[in-house]
């Protein structure tokens, strides 16, 4: 009994150690799972989350691939070149080495330079809206026959234009026969018959027909259905917007024709050039399709109204079309005499324009260029004034600008002329 009593002791004290062991166990396990999320709390507090990279590596060769870490090309296999992001300003762009010499990418400093005492504006030739001359239907009615169908025929005055059907002028040539028989029957009546007779013939006139058809008419004492129309001045057809078949109103437009013995050469000039106009002066017109040709003219208009979008104004130059030999649509140069004097020029081919604005790429730093608006002045054969935006010495972009303007778009995804997103 004492020995089954012993031996129950030490099992239980056994199974006791046992418990004990495995709970010491399972405590460290729960401290060292403690400590460790302690620990990693505590260095996240300490240490800030990385930020994302300054740097990215871009080919030369091929800008759109762009990775964090240095390797190859996956295109042309050549080494990655590390650009540095902090370094761009929202509206700068860094380039290396290779696309600069890619790129031609050439710069010089701005100065003063001796302008010319000529402006040189961009024209386009066109009608010269004063011989210009409108054909119209006189009555309403169908066109049965058209003598001339096609946009640049030239037609001359008193040329058989169209044949017309109309209810309302054949009445009136029967009202006019039967006024003519009936003065030739009862002449010496009390009624007037001359005086209806006039008054039927004036109707007619009124409705188109000429005298010659008119005494035809009284002479054969017979009518066509249709009545020929004649052109009442001479040009070339410019605009033809009916048919045979169509019917036309009273007043609708027939046929145009224009007179191209004179032509406008339209001129765009810029609201900075305005004052520098020597608007009562002899205008020259160069025809870039006619080497060597040159026409003297007279500036005619200059549009009072500058458009507020673009900032352009209109001036005209009249110029005679000898032979006819040019034609409405070719583009010219219109140049005109103007004050010289000092000024800070560029080459034209550094100023980039889209009729609202212009602007130039200049250089910040070692291959960090930056743009900037800038307000243009007088053009003289190569080169343009900037009267604001820039000051001297800064270094400017002149050769590789729009390719520099490019790379900016695909990089930042924005236009660096209007600003807006594409």
């Amino acid at each position: 009994m004492l020995q089954n009593i012993f031996s129950y002791g030490s099992g239980g004290r056994n199974a006791d150690r046992l418990y004990l062991r495995r709970s010491f166990l399972r405590f460290v396990l729960y401290a060292a799972l403690a400590a460790v999320f302690l620990l990693s709390a505590c260095k996240n507090k300490r240490t800030p989350a990385t930020a994302k990279s300054d740097s990215y590596y871009t080919c030369s060769m091929h800008p759109q691939i762009m990775q964090d870490k240095p390797g190859t090309c996956p295109i042309c296999h050549m080494d990655l070149i590390p650009v540095n992001r902090s370094k761009e300003a929202r509206d700068e762009i860094m380039l290396s080495d290779e696309q600069i010499q890619l790129g031609n990418i050439q710069t010089d400093t701005l100065g003063n330079a001796l302008m010319g005492d000529k402006v040189v504006l961009t024209a386009t030739l066109n009608f010269d809206e004063m011989k210009v001359n409108t054909v119209s239907a006189r009555i309403t009615g169908r066109i049965d026959r058209l003598y001339f169908k096609n946009t640049g025929d030239y037609i001359k005055k008193g040329d058989r234009l169209f044949d017309l059907y109309s209810e309302e002028l054949n009445t009136a040539k029967q009202e006019y026969l039967a006024a003519m028989e009936r003065q030739q029957t009862l002449g010496n009546s009390i009624i007037d018959f001359k005086q209806l007779l006039q008054s039927a013939k004036n109707k007619l006139m009124l409705w188109g027909m000429s005298e010659s058809q008119i005494d035809a008419l009284g002479k054969t004492k017979q009518f066509s259905p249709l009545t020929a129309f004649y052109s009442t001045a001479s040009g070339y057809v410019t605009e033809l917007p009916v048919k045979e078949g169509q019917y036309v109103m009273e007043g609708g437009v027939v046929v145009k024709l224009a007179d191209l013995s004179t032509l406008w050469a339209e001129a765009q000039v810029y609201a900075s050039q305005l004052a520098s106009i020597d608007y009562k002066g002899v205008a020259t017109v160069q025809l870039p399709d006619m080497p060597g040709k040159e026409i003297k003219g007279k500036v005619t208009f200059a549009n009072p109204e500058i458009s507020a979008d673009t900032r352009i104004n209109l001036l005209r130059v009249s110029i005679a079309n000898t032979n006819n030999q040019l034609k409405p649509g070719m583009p010219a140069y219109v140049i005109l005499k103007s004050s010289a004097g000092n000024a800070m020029t560029l080459p034209i081919d550094a100023v980039l324009r889209d009729g609202k604005m212009a602007m130039v790429w200049v250089q910040t730093d070692q291959n960090t260029y930056k743009r900037k608006m800038i307000e243009t002045g007088l053009e003289s054969g190569d080169r343009i004034e900037v009267k604001s935006g820039l000051q001297q010495g800064e270094v400017v972009v002149i050769s590789g600008a729009y390719l520099l303007n490019s790379e900016y778009i695909f990089k930042k995804g924005a236009d660096a002329a209007s600003g807006h997103h594409h």
